[in-house]
């Protein structure tokens, strides 16, 4: 058994962003009683000596979290990489200063479109102007600056003009990132898978862009699972390489794991080294002996590991079958039609979103 390499801390699930795409369980009221700092600076502890050397805070937002740069410092103290994961609401010059002297490493900002009306729209409130200027400072205050754009059916046309803002904004990392169909975004799946079309021309600009920007500015382009031939490796393999820290302190093998039925594992009642090496969550689909067929005699089951569990279990309702992205899945057509469908000629221009809720900020 591997060592875990990251952590990713999601520290709250309040976020004044109500994105149609989100991730986050649809259960929020679950997450209300949040860890304390010292929760958390023991979290970090046990981490680091599991093996840790990157934490990525996350939310919904973190900078809700009135302790996030004692957070920040104590990580930093233990010698972790730390990267804040935000919206950009709410980190005012005095809070960014706050951050750099506490010896945060990396800023990565989530953007919606490249324009203020479609960005706005895609997230449900004001806040384009507010995410440019906070990309600003980061790049003032000498951070490394990744921008993070989830595509879907209703930006992916403009990716070029979205490519053009980071370059404005002096990026160093563009994440794009297609929409992975959990949370909010299963509940709104008909309205913002791409058709292949788009994929095709999106994938067009970016090839054209990485060759432009090469040793500039590092391109990620991540296509949408359902127009793959195989899954990828969720996680690189359950339980081998990071691990979820979740606001009320479950741990999971990857983010979105809480929508499965195993049971849970809390920092408040165990260690984190017992858990990662011990607990049910992590053991089950750790390796490759849980698989069924067709994966147990693939020979893709140490490159994907199955796919993805969560998929699995969200689309056919068992989290043990072969993820049905893959051609080989039993049930590769559920997947199929979802694609069909939104390559329908007949597929109106505009869908009705659900956004995610605003939950109530509980710190």
């Amino acid at each position: 058994m591997t060592s875990p390499f990251g952590l990713l801390a999601e520290l709250t699930y309040a976020c004044p962003l109500h994105c149609p795409y989100c991730s986050n369980p649809l259960n929020l009221a679950d997450y209300g009683e949040e860890l304390t700092t010292a929760q958390w600076q023991r979290v970090l502890t046990e981490a680091r000596e599991l093996g840790v050397v990157q934490l990525h805070m996350s939310g919904g937002e973190p900078l809700q979290r009135r302790d996030v740069v004692e957070i920040a410092r104590s990580a930093n103290e233990l010698g972790l990489y730390t990267n804040l994961i935000t919206s950009a609401i709410g980190l005012s010059p005095r809070r960014a200063e706050q951050l750099r002297a506490a010896g945060l490493d990396h800023v990565q900002i989530s953007i919606q479109a490249h324009e203020a009306t479609a960005s706005d729209n895609i997230a449900g409130t004001r806040s384009f102007e507010r995410k440019i200027a906070a990309a600003r400072l980061v790049k003032e205050l000498g951070w490394p600056l990744t921008l993070n754009i989830v595509l879907h059916r209703m930006n992916i046309d403009r990716i070029s003009d979205i490519i053009a803002l980071a370059e404005r904004l002096h990026a160093d990392r563009i994440e794009l990132a297609n929409t992975q169909y959990y949370g909010w975004a299963l509940h709104n799946r008909s309205a913002l898978l791409p058709s292949r079309k788009q994929i095709d021309r999106a994938k067009a600009v970016v090839r054209a862009a990485n060759k432009r920007l090469e040793g500039k500015t590092t391109i990620i382009y991540i296509l949408p699972d359902y127009y793959a031939q195989y899954p990828k490796p969720c996680m690189d393999g359950w339980g081998r390489r990071q691990l979820t820290v979740t606001p009320n302190g479950d741990v999971l093998p990857c983010p979105a794991a809480h929508t499965l039925p195993l049971p849970r594992a809390s920092v408040r009642e165990k260690s984190l080294g017992w858990i990662w090496a011990e607990s049910p969550v992590f053991q089950r689909f750790r390796g490759t002996d849980w698989m069924p067929e067709p994966c147990r005699s693939c020979p893709r089951r140490e490159i994907d590991f199955g796919g993805c569990r969560c998929q699995a279990f969200l689309l056919t309702g068992d989290a043990a079958r072969t993820d049905p992205v893959c051609i080989l899945s039993p049930d590769h057509e559920i997947v199929a039609d979802a694609v069909r469908a939104a390559n329908e000629e007949t597929r109106p221009l505009a869908e009705a979103l659900t956004p995610r809720p605003h939950p109530r900020d509980t710190r």
